[in-house]
C-alpha cells in the first residue's frame, strides 16, 4: 500500500508592503513565526505589532504590577531584533481577555491607524493541533482579528472610530495564522531563523520562569524543532508555516 502523498505549502503572497501582527500576550509572536517577521522586514516591508495584554499574569513569582512591564520592555527588545520599532499594547487583562465588541473594536482601529496589506495572528481554535488545549486569550484575539479585518472597512460598524479620524481600511487582502493545525503556506525560515532565536531569548524572564533548561539551549531547539518540521511540506526547506484567510 502506497503511502498517501503529503499536500505541500504555498509561498505566502509577496506583493504587500505593510503587515499588522496581532496577539494576545508578549512571546506569542517569538514562539510563532518570527523568523518569517525577520525575512520581511529584511526585504522592506514594514511589520508593526499590536498586543492585546502585556502578559502580567504570566509569571506566577512575579506579581502583574510588577510583570506587565517588565514584559512590555522584554517585548520591545524583542520585536527590535527582528526589524519592528513599531509596538503597542491595548492593556486588555491578561488571561481573562473576553472576546466581544470592545475587543474587535480595539483591533479595527488599530487595523484603520496602521493600514496593512496582511494581518498576522495566533491559533483561534480550541487545541493545538488536537492535542493540547489552546488559552481562551489566543481564541479570544485570534477570533477577533478575523472580524476586525473586516470591521475595519466598514464605516457603519465603530462609526466612532471615524469621529476620531480612523478613516475605514478595506485593503486587508489576507489574514494569516500561526500555529494553526491546517496550515496552506509557508515562509523559508532560513534566513531569519538566528534572529527568531535571539528575538525569543529577549523573554528571559519569562523562559527562566518556565524552564530550567539554559534558556538559549531551550529558544533554539523549541525553534529549529518547529521550523524543521515543515520542512516536509516546503521543498524540504525549514519554514515557519501559516494558514492564510483570503478576503
Amino acid at each position: 500500500m502506497t503511502e498517501p502523498k503529503i499536500s505541500q505549502l504555498q509561498p505566502m503572497p509577496d506583493d504587500w508592503r505593510r503587515a499588522l501582527a496581532v496577539v494576545a500576550h508578549p512571546d506569542d509572536l517569538e514562539y510563532g513565526c518570527s523568523a518569517a517577521i525577520a525575512a520581511w522586514t529584511d526585504g522592506g516591508r514594514e511589520v508593526a505589532y499590536v498586543l492585546a495584554t502585556r502578559g502580567e499574569a504570566g509569571i506566577d513569582t512575579l506579581e502583574p504590577a510588577r510583570c506587565g512591564p517588565l514584559r512590555e520592555r522584554e517585548q520591545r527588545a524583542s520585536a527590535a531584533v527582528v526589524g519592528v520599532s513599531e509596538v503597542e499594547f491595548l492593556d486588555h487583562a491578561d488571561g481573562v481577555i473576553e472576546y466581544g465588541i470592545a475587543l474587535r473594536r480595539d483591533i479595527a482601529a488599530a487595523i484603520r491607524r496602521h493600514r496593512p496589506e496582511l494581518v498576522i495572528t495566533l491559533n483561534h481554535r480550541d487545541t493545538w493541533g488536537g492535542t493540547a488545549w489552546n488559552t481562551p486569550d489566543h481564541v479570544a484575539v485570534g477570533r477577533a482579528a478575523l472580524d476586525a479585518a473586516a470591521d475595519a472597512g466598514n464605516r457603519w460598524i465603530f462609526p466612532e472610530l471615524a469621529e476620531q479620524g480612523l478613516e475605514p481600511w478595506n485593503g486587508v487582502r489576507w489574514v494569516a495564522v500561526a500555529g494553526s493545525a491546517t496550515p496552506t503556506h509557508a515562509v523559508d525560515a532560513t534566513p531569519g531563523l538566528e534572529r527568531a532565536v535571539r528575538s525569543l531569548l529577549e523573554h528571559r524572564t519569562y523562559i527562566e520562569a518556565l524552564t530550567d533548561e539554559d534558556p538559549e539551549t531551550y529558544a533554539r531547539g523549541f525553534l529549529t524543532a518547529n521550523a524543521a518540521a515543515v520542512a516536509e511540506r516546503f521543498g524540504g526547506k525549514p519554514a515557519v508555516a501559516f494558514e492564510l484567510f483570503g478576503r
